[in-house]
């Protein structure tokens, strides 16, 4: 039975870029004058933003749907497996389940507000007041996700976000300038940029010359940096290529103006392996600008992602791989098993390794890595760090929080002993007392 005031739930899977789309959706939703459910019983209608970037992902999202047309009936579809297609042209998703209201594919706001109000009138015109000029999040309070660009010109041979979210398209730097300025107005103090190719920002436009709050600057990272740097936030960059133009963000990291922090998705070391994978750089020129990166920011923090198993991996090969971890010492790692996406040109690469080989070489990988990080973590006992608060202290008096070292959820945290209450993002002074293989142990440190 519809509402007095239409309600719409939702379910968001997949990466912090899709998070991002639900947000700008809720945002556009609330503004139009829908309210937004807490279940599917209290709804009038449910969207699944869905995700399909790995198998386990597509049925996730399929059960996702299953289950929103089960227990509520009218359901809208977006996101990545929402925009794939089948070798006839034929939507993915519209074939499995033919009873749901409509699909789109990813950043479709437009697209998807069109088939809620066709399924379920606005209420009345839009009010300002409903909406804070930050947007509606979904995160905690104290941080957010700034997408600046959307799709990719890769062509990664184990990949399908570029056939899911086509080619790079940046987002013009002073609309993002203006989006951060907000989001510290609503009391974030932690911004995390993110795209599918951060250090390419730009690339698109040519870097044109563009305002950013009445100065000109270019569609380029670096100025973005500088511009986010201007904010006094905790500006963190990931799903950042390793670009030789990465270099120039360097100085910005060591002067303070952005956190000293890198996401680079490094994927593999092995030469033939990369080259197979079609990614960008050798081991070897990784290495070398990842020494280049530490003499200029001593303290920066280097975070990966690898693939173990990829198809024709020897051995051998996978040997280099952790010879390059070792030698690499990166702080923060994380490791997949080849997964074969639907779609993927990996798929037909010859050599193809059973499911147990490859959950061997990730389980061996980050038991490596697990030695690397709980040495570089051991370093750090007796240092004082700045650490951003995400939950207040348990009844211990322990709070729970996160270095400059660390992004939210994929990273390490710090577990905070205070004499006081923390609220999440307070950023207080911590003595490191202690560390565990991926976690470190403080005190607070008072004020003097």
């Amino acid at each position: 039975m519809q509402h007095t005031i239409p309600v719409v739930g939702f379910v968001s899977l997949g990466c912090p870029k899709a998070l991002v789309d639900t947000e700008r959706i809720v945002t556009e939703l609330r503004a139009r004058g829908y309210r937004i459910g807490r279940s599917y019983h209290d709804a009038d209608l449910v969207i699944v933003n869905t995700c399909g970037f790995v198998n386990e992902a597509v049925e996730e999202s399929l059960e996702a749907i299953t289950e929103a047309l089960k227990e509520n009936g009218r359901v809208i579809v977006c996101g990545c497996l929402g925009g794939r297609k089948e070798a006839d042209g034929s939507n993915f998703v519209l074939n499995r389940m033919p009873k749901i209201l409509g699909v789109t594919g990813p950043d479709s706001v437009d697209e998807v507000i069109a088939m809620v109000e066709q399924h379920l009138p606005r209420p009345h015109d839009p009010w300002d007041e409903l909406v804070p000029a930050c947007g509606v999040r979904l995160t905690p309070k104290h941080y957010a996700y700034l997408k600046i660009s959307e799709g990719c010109n890769h062509h990664c041979t184990f990949c399908i976000i570029p056939n899911l979210r086509g080619r790079l398209v940046s987002r013009p730097i002073g609309d993002i300038v203006r989006e951060a300025a907000n989001l510290k107005e609503a009391g974030v103090k932690e911004l995390i940029v993110i795209s599918q190719d951060t250090a390419a920002y730009g690339v698109d436009t040519r870097y044109k010359l563009d305002f950013a709050d009445g100065r000109p600057v270019r569609t380029k990272l670096y100025d973005l940096a500088k511009e986010l740097g201007r904010l006094g936030l905790w500006t963190r960059l990931q799903y950042v290529y390793p670009y030789p133009s990465v270099d120039e963000i360097l100085p910005l990291m060591a002067e303070g103006l952005i956190l000293p922090y890198l996401d680079v998705p490094f994927q593999h070391a092995h030469p033939r392996i990369l080259k197979a994978m079609k990614r960008p750089a050798s081991s070897e020129e990784n290495l070398e600008r990842i020494r280049a990166w530490r003499a200029v920011c001593p303290d920066i923090t280097i975070r990966s992602t690898f693939i173990a198993g990829f198809p024709g991996e020897t051995e051998e090969e996978f040997e280099y791989l952790l010879d390059f971890l070792r030698e690499a010492e990166l702080d923060r790692v994380g490791c997949f098993a080849y997964s074969p996406v639907d779609g993927a040109a990996a798929n037909e690469l010859p050599g193809a390794l059973p499911d147990e080989v490859r959950e061997d070489r990730r389980r061996r990988f980050m038991e490596v890595q697990a030695e690397i990080s709980s040495k570089k973590l051991a370093r750090k006992v007796g240092s004082v760090q700045e650490v951003i608060i995400d939950d207040s202290e348990d009844e211990d008096g322990v709070a729970v929080g996160r270095t400059k070292a660390d992004a939210p959820e994929i990273d390490g945290v710090c577990y905070v002993t205070t004499k006081r209450h923390l609220e999440p993002g307070d950023i207080v002074r911590v003595r490191i007392t202690d560390h565990q293989e991926h976690d470190l142990i403080g005190l607070e440190v008072e004020n003097d």
